[in-house]
């Protein structure tokens, strides 16, 4: 049975890794997607992906932190299936990293803006649209980092992505008499290409590995599950969570 028959859905970041992975599975559950990104290319591709499997999508490029873009993946979605469902705000950057006393105010203040104003202004047109047809789901990507332990050195991307956990719980408060549920990801270590940059070396990977209690990273596909569980009706009684997906990274001291 397809568990998201009927609904359209939202996914930003759909370029690559997460959302890709996601883009993919949701298709297949039968949803109608509308996908953003940066990059028109990799968005056709997948677009093509998915409709030579069956599914229905169409691509819209952008910049999430252009409020515009926000509406026009809105409009996409209204224009094209009628009806907005699911979003899935999952576009992110590490941003400017090293020691805190070292970073620059531009390069914080991107991070959060990419990170956390951006999911703002996405579900802010996104939950508009969800409860003039009786509710919807919006899920964000967060992390383990600065919410479980966190690194030197990332206090941009810990701090951005530890403000959509609050985010998570005052939408979810704010608009659960609607039927719009709000929830979080927080993933551990996923092999994308933002993981493999990040960690450049086979000692670095196997340091991040043994972190957690699985002893693995993650495929972008397992994180695509969970938000799957979100989306769907299976989730219909969570909102407001802060859901780890991290391998056991977050109870791992061995």
């Amino acid at each position: 049975m397809e568990r998201l028959q009927g609904k359209v859905a939202i996914i930003t970041g759909a370029s690559a890794g997460i959302g890709r992975a996601t883009a993919h599975l949701f298709a297949a559950e039968g949803a109608r997607l509308v996908v953003g990104a940066r990059r028109q290319a990799e968005l056709d591709s997948l677009v093509g992906e998915i409709t030579a499997a069956g599914g229905q999508a169409i691509a819209v490029a952008g910049d999430v932190r252009d409020e515009a873009f926000h509406e026009a993946l809105v409009r996409a979605a209204i224009d094209t299936y009628g009806r907005l469902d699911i979003a899935f705000n999952n576009a992110g950057i590490i941003g400017e990293a090293g020691p805190s006393t070292q970073v620059s105010a531009k390069g914080f203040a991107e991070t959060v803006e990419v990170n956390l104003t951006a999911s703002f202004l996405a579900a802010k047109h996104q939950i508009a649209e969800m409860v003039k047809h009786g509710g919807g789901s919006v899920i964000f990507t967060s992390t383990f980092v600065g919410y479980s332990f966190s690194f030197p050195g990332v206090a941009a991307y810990a701090a951005s992505k530890s403000g959509l956990i609050g985010l998570t719980q005052t939408l979810a408060a704010e608009f659960g008499p609607q039927q719009v549920r709000v929830n979080a990801i927080l993933p551990g270590a996923v092999d994308t290409d933002m993981y493999r940059d990040m960690n450049d070396s086979a000692e670095k990977q196997a340091y991040i590995t043994g972190l957690h209690a699985l002893k693995r990273v993650a495929t972008p596909e397992e994180l695509a599950r969970s938000v799957l569980y979100l989306a769907s009706d299976d989730a219909s009684f969570v909102t407001g969570t802060a859901s780890l997906v991290d391998g056991g990274a977050s109870i791992s001291r061995s």
